[in-house]
């Protein structure tokens, strides 16, 4: 398994180029994050070149975050923000020879009724993913859990994996944040199995606090042992708030998977 290290939560005080030098030298091979704004992103080829790391995964724009937002494919008032970005985000991906882009669905808004919603969300991501094939790369759809952020329209897998059958295009699949997942459905490696032909990209964290693995509640030496022996040769990403002051005090639990499993970083 091919680990990420998620640099807008991992080195997140300081700017890009820093932060994927320091992720280089913590010995991943590869980095994901969410948009960082055109500006940021156009670097990014030159970046993911610099430093010999593979680019696993990028956001599409998701709104402001700070503001609580959490995507905009399900608000017809930003359909015109989200379609100016696609295609922007699928050219930089492209140049970086990232294979995946993650279209957050957004949150439940009551001026609509929810089959709007819905209908918007299904039109705007079968719209990217036709761009998005053209460009060779798959459009992931992810559940997040509402106890963080709100009244969100995907909030399990199984209404991910619905509302993806509903789009009905091959290259939009699930991806699977077990930090969420844990706080939203739990049952995690049984949820995993009964889904896994639709994972596209996994995430991990830690249950409470969205600290490093081994820091909560959820066995990841038994949850990463069982997406291995599943023959996962996707991307991990680690997307988490290291409880360490340095990053790079928080890998214990990467070095002990690659003492165990012989991983690739």
């Amino acid at each position: 398994m091919l680990f990420a290290a998620n640099l807008s939560m991992l080195w997140a005080d300081l700017p890009l180029a820093e932060r994927f030098g320091r992720a280089a030298r913590a010995g991943f091979g590869a980095v994901e994050l969410w948009w960082p704004g055109l500006t940021d992103a156009q670097t990014l080829p030159g970046l993911a070149a610099r430093w010999g790391v593979r680019l696993a995964l990028l956001n599409f724009d998701a709104g402001d975050l700070d503001a609580g937002e959490r995507g905009l494919a399900a608000d017809p008032r930003h359909r015109d923000r989200l379609r100016a970005n696609v295609p922007a985000a699928l050219a930089i991906a492209q140049a970086c020879g990232c294979p995946r882009l993650n279209l957050l669905v957004g949150l439940r808004r009551e001026r609509y009724s929810l089959a709007e919603q819905l209908a918007c969300a299904r039109d705007n991501v079968a719209w990217a993913a036709d761009l998005a094939a053209r460009a060779g790369c798959e459009v992931m759809i992810e559940a997040i859990n509402p106890m963080d952020n709100g009244p969100v329209l995907l909030s399990t897998t199984a209404a991910a994996a619905g509302f993806i059958a509903g789009v009905a295009r091959p290259n939009v699949r699930l991806q699977y944040d077990a930090y969420h997942m844990q706080r939203a459905e739990g049952d995690l490696t049984a949820t995993l199995d009964a889904h896994w032909d639709l994972i596209g990209h996994i995430q991990v964290a830690d249950v409470p606090g969205r600290h490093e693995p081994g820091t909560g509640e959820i066995n990841y030496p038994f949850l990463l042992s069982h997406i291995a022996a599943k023959g996962y040769r996707g991307a991990v990403g680690a997307e988490y708030r290291p409880s360490t002051a340095r990053p790079e005090d928080s890998l214990g639990w990467l070095r002990e998977f690659r003492r165990t499993h012989g991983s690739e970083a």
